[in-house]
């Protein structure tokens, strides 16, 4: 097996990247077959709380990769151990929360749209998660309503992440929502990473397969 490349390290959205969102790691066991063979540093990033991107990827995540990002990296996991955490709470304070929160239940009360379910607002450490239809919603409906929005301080998006990867000179990002407005936008056009927009964990295989596995073949 190759030595891992130094400074090098492979940071993957986890919706859409590695899995349908929400939807479960149907296919991820094939990403985990390109894990074990340690070509690079392997880091996740989600919006979602660590509940859930443990869903999604298995409950032993924080022991799987490298570096589990939750939260946009709000919550911070490397090598299994918990290594920082922000708090929305904490940075703005519990009067300017409620403040908000009233606002934005009246205003989605006042909202006529097709359906309303419930759990309008989630709490996360680091970002509110405003669902106009309501998180109750099946999967069926969240297909059909599939815009959130995520209010968050200006920076806490991910590229919040890259503050605890100081050591690496080479970030690869791969995502799907890398367009203007898209969740992956501000971490792929930072300056710090080289952005790779894909489609499916199929295309996420497919080119870091291209980038890591082709190169590491090709020098041995």
């Amino acid at each position: 097996m190759a030595a891992r490349k130094a400074g090098l390290i492979a940071l993957f959205d986890v919706d859409g990247t590695l899995t349908a969102p929400r939807k479960g790691c149907v296919g991820i066991l094939w990403f985990n077959n390109f894990i074990d063979l340690q070509v690079v540093t392997v880091g996740v990033v989600g919006g979602s709380d660590l509940v859930k991107i443990s869903e999604e990827l298995g409950n032993t995540v924080t022991n799987d990769y490298d570096y589990v990002f939750s939260e946009n990296g709000l919550v911070a996991h490397k090598d299994g151990k918990l290594i920082g955490k922000q708090s929305l709470k904490s940075d703005l304070g519990d009067e300017k929360l409620k403040e908000f929160i009233n606002f934005t239940l009246h205003y989605i009360a006042d909202l006529d749209i097709p359906i309303k379910r419930g759990t309008f607002i989630e709490f996360r450490s680091g970002m509110l998660n405003v669902s106009p239809i309501g998180r109750n919603c099946s999967q069926e409906e969240r297909d059909e309503f599939e815009k959130y929005d995520k209010v968050f301080p200006q920076g806490w998006d991910k590229t919040y992440c890259l503050r605890y990867l100081e050591e690496f000179n080479e970030i690869h990002f791969f995502g799907d929502k890398t367009y203007k407005g898209g969740n992956d936008h501000e971490i792929y056009e930072s300056e710090r990473t080289v952005g790779h927009t894909v489609t499916s964990l199929e295309e996420t295989l497919k080119q870091s397969s291209v980038l890591f596995l082709d190169k590491d073949n090709g020098s041995s």
